[in-house]
């Protein structure tokens, strides 16, 4: 059973893993996981254990947080998800989206085309009869399109081999079609050219051929236009095609349908590719999992993995879940989570990712998270749920086209009416050019290639190891005229090293050295690992109590009976500790002892090799100002900025004043533009919520920090970000070049249509040419 609590108040990120740690290992709990930015505890539990959680959890919290408030969400609206088999049109998916989002009870409704899903939030008492409602609504848009629910926690994709053999025949059952109807209407025409058959039979011929090819389509327009829904490209064919017949034109009338039968086609094949590109970019998913149980090996699924049991993973098999190597060593193949073809070598003690391949050796894991939670079922999570996240262009061409299609109906009525009764007579011809001009005005150019190219352009990021929340997001990395960089683990290593230890009042630098490694002993920073690390014995935390970290200025403990203190400046005089300042470069640690000073210890941290190219590349691509925040003190700031020629710094910082200095920043950024800010820790994640951009560094960097972001860097490169800016520019110019496109050789044939110049001929040209060159200029953005 699925449970979730609200945990109101919490703050605190040590706290937040110990409750989360405890929790996870109570009788019956399968997993637990805690969201700092949400203030929620999500847990799955056994039902035998469900009656007594809540007191046992409130227990656990209260011990660690006594002001935190726990309360159970019980008004939870229910989530469903629904396979909707056979969509391939991004127009239909629009209006799928849309009208089941206005039913009753339905908080929030989103169809992944490329998923072929449709998932709602939905009030529980209106859930036992949504289903059929969103039948109906599917099925009056797309009646062949087959609609079931998903009952999976997680949805599974059909394996490749049963999508493929299900795409062909439909594919095959279409092109039998096709071929079938361009036979009859090619026969028809050749005995109307070369035999001179009486028009009955050249009517024959051609109103078979006409039902077996369009047949669908009218029927379609009819059932639309008996719900009200007139204006799509249904009724702009079914009317032009018949009104062709009716005037006479009847091997037009045929051509038409039959061109946009074949554009349609081209149309689901470009959808599918661009789907079937994306699978396979995300094919990390690992089919099962090798876990050892009671001494013996068994195969399951990797869902059924609990967090803490030891799996088993052979050369060439995926890591199905994120865990800690116990026994092994080995090469991984990460590309499909960084992009980077060069493997890694991991070793006893190593964190080994899920999705990786494991390349040499046999490892022995230790699984840290559930698979819902592991970095594999993330990924595939953010990269499928991408297209979900509309882009503001997305947006406008979807309104632009429901307005847009009315209005030229309007006008092509007014094209075949207005000038015979103005000029007089000349029906036929007007008439004639009011249908050609229904048919070049078909949007479905504009209406497909604009949502393929952007989905196209997030693959084509995921390839390089960057992941895109959403078509939003990547348009937004255009306008970046300012980028924020947080300095450690951004811009640097975030690897420390103590460099120097400088003793005070009779301290030796080995008493320094240990006071600090035991007032750090609980923490996880990367500071008082390299403390630690430095101290190289083992700690006796039994006798450390009274522990807290202090945001922004250190820590505090009791080491046995002594009262440590070991953090920055500030720590120092809040303390009234009198203090000899260090004037070296680097990361001060000082430390004093029942209110003594004891000394000072120097921490040092390297610059990445790639930081500085990465802002030089940053301005040669557009970008304005690049700008530093770090806690770190001036000295620090002010070296690392000027050996990476960065235009701002700000030091000394708490989390709250990064966000201040961004939305200072944010103040001075030009109109229209954007500001990103990029960061890895888990005090970044206020600033990446907060900034337009939000730009997580790092798959390994703090969940928080990734959750809180718009776009994840799976590496540690700052260079990544200059990738990702250039695929967002190549999708932006893609995206534009179709609009020209489309709407220019639009105009051209909708002028030349109205003078009379073009006829039915040129018409699907400017209709289906059009559609066709839209689609696969879109698809180039796959082989960026």
């Amino acid at each position: 059973m699925k449970r979730i609590f609200l945990l109101k108040g919490l703050d605190c990120p040590n706290c937040s893993a110990k409750i989360e740690k405890e929790v996870g290992e109570l009788d019956g709990v399968q997993s637990s996981v805690v969201n700092l930015m949400k203030q929620t505890l999500t847990i799955n539990v056994a039902p035998v254990a469900a009656n007594t959680i809540a007191s046992q959890i409130e227990t656990i919290v209260h011990s660690h947080e006594p002001g935190v408030e726990v309360q159970e969400e019980t008004i939870i609206p229910v989530t469903k998800s629904y396979l909707l088999k056979g969509l391939d049109c991004p127009n239909c998916s629009a209006k799928i989206e849309k009208e089941v989002g206005e039913l009753d009870g339905v908080q929030s409704s989103v169809v992944n085309l490329m998923k072929q899903t449709l998932t709602i939030n939905v009030a529980q008492t209106a859930a036992d009869t949504i289903a059929s409602q969103i039948e109906t609504i599917v099925h009056s848009h797309e009646p062949d399109v087959e609609v079931s629910e998903i009952a999976q926690e997680y949805y599974i994709p059909a394996k490749k081999q049963d999508t493929n053999t299900s795409y062909n025949n439909e594919d095959k059952k279409l092109t039998v079609r096709l071929a079938t109807g361009a036979a009859i209407y090619a026969i028809g025409m050749a005995l109307t050219v070369f035999a001179k058959v009486p028009l009955p039979i050249e009517l024959a011929f051609l109103i078979v051929s006409y039902v077996i090819l369009g047949g669908d389509v009218v029927w379609q327009a009819v059932r639309n236009i008996s719900k009200g829904r007139v204006f799509d490209e249904h009724f702009l064919m079914s009317v032009s095609t018949i009104g062709a017949f009716v005037i006479g034109e009847y091997p037009e009338a045929v051509a038409v349908m039959l061109f946009y039968q074949v554009g349609e086609f081209f149309q689901s094949l470009a959808v599918e590719r661009s789907r079937k590109s994306i699978s396979d970019l995300m094919d990390i998913r690992p089919d099962c999992a090798t876990v050892r149980r009671n001494g013996e090996l068994i195969t399951i699924s990797p869902e059924s993995v609990a967090i803490g049991e030891i799996i088993i993973v052979k050369p060439g098999e995926k890591i199905p879940l994120d865990g800690v190597v116990l026994d092994g060593d080995s090469m991984l193949d990460t590309r499909a989570l960084t992009g980077e073809s060069v493997p890694r070598s991991v070793h006893k003690g190593d964190e080994a990712l899920s999705g990786c391949m494991n390349q040499t050796g046999v490892l022995t894991i230790k699984t840290t998270k559930a698979f819902g939670e592991s970095t594999a079922s993330k990924i595939i999570d953010l990269v499928e749920n991408a297209s979900s996240r509309k882009a503001p262009t997305e947006n406008f061409i979807t309104t632009f086209a429901r307005y847009y299609t009315p209005v030229v109906v309007i006008l092509a009525a007014i094209l075949a009416i207005l000038p015979p009764i103005l000029l007089g007579g000349g029906w036929t011809e007007w008439i004639r050019r009011g249908f050609v001009f229904l048919v070049v005005s078909c949007p479905c150019a504009l209406v497909i290639s604009i949502p393929l190219t952007f989905f196209g352009g997030i693959g084509a990021a995921s390839k390089r190891g960057v992941l895109v929340k959403g078509s939003n997001y990547l348009e937004a990395l255009n306008n970046i005229s300012i980028i924020v960089f947080d300095k450690t683990g951004t811009l640097t290593k975030g690897v420390f090293n103590v460099t120097d230890i400088l003793p005070a009042n009779g301290f030796s630098k080995e008493q320094v050295l240990e006071y600090a490694a035991q007032a750090e002993s609980f923490s996880n920073h990367p500071i008082a690992k390299s403390i630690l690390s430095a101290y190289g014995k083992e700690i006796d935390q039994s006798v450390i109590s009274d522990y807290k970290e202090i945001s922004g200025y250190g820590i505090s403990a009791m080491a046995g009976k002594k009262k440590v203190y070991a953090g920055n400046t500030k720590l120092m005089d809040s303390e009234h500790v009198e203090y000899t300042a260090c004037e070296k470069v680097g990361t001060k640690v000082y430390i004093a002892v029942d209110g003594q000073y004891a000394g000072c210890i120097l921490i040092t941290d390297e610059v990445k090799p790639d930081s500085k190219k990465a802002i030089s590349d940053l301005k040669h691509i557009g970008v304005g100002k690049t700008v530093m925040l770090t806690g770190d003190d001036e000295k620090i700031g002010k070296a690392v900025a000027e050996e990476l020629r960065l235009d701002e710094y700000y030091a000394q910082l708490f989390p709250d004043q990064k966000v201040e200095k961004v939305e200072l920043l944010d103040s001075k950024k030009r109109q229209g533009s954007k500001l990103a800010f990029v960061g890895d820790g888990i005090n970044d994640a206020p600033v990446l919520a907060r900034a337009d951009v939000g730009i997580a560094m790092g798959g390994l960097g703090s969940d928080a920090a990734i959750e809180a972001a718009d776009v994840v860097l799976m590496t540690d490169e700052p260079s990544k970000l200059v990738d990702a800016i250039e695929v967002a520019k190549a999708t932006k110019q893609i995206v534009m070049q179709n609009i020209v496109i489309a709407l220019g050789i639009k105009s051209v044939f909708l002028i030349l249509g109205a003078l009379g110049i073009a006829g039915m001929w040129e018409a699907v040209f400017g209709d289906v040419g059009v559609t066709i060159i839209a689609v696969l200029n879109a698809m180039r953005i796959l082989k960026k």
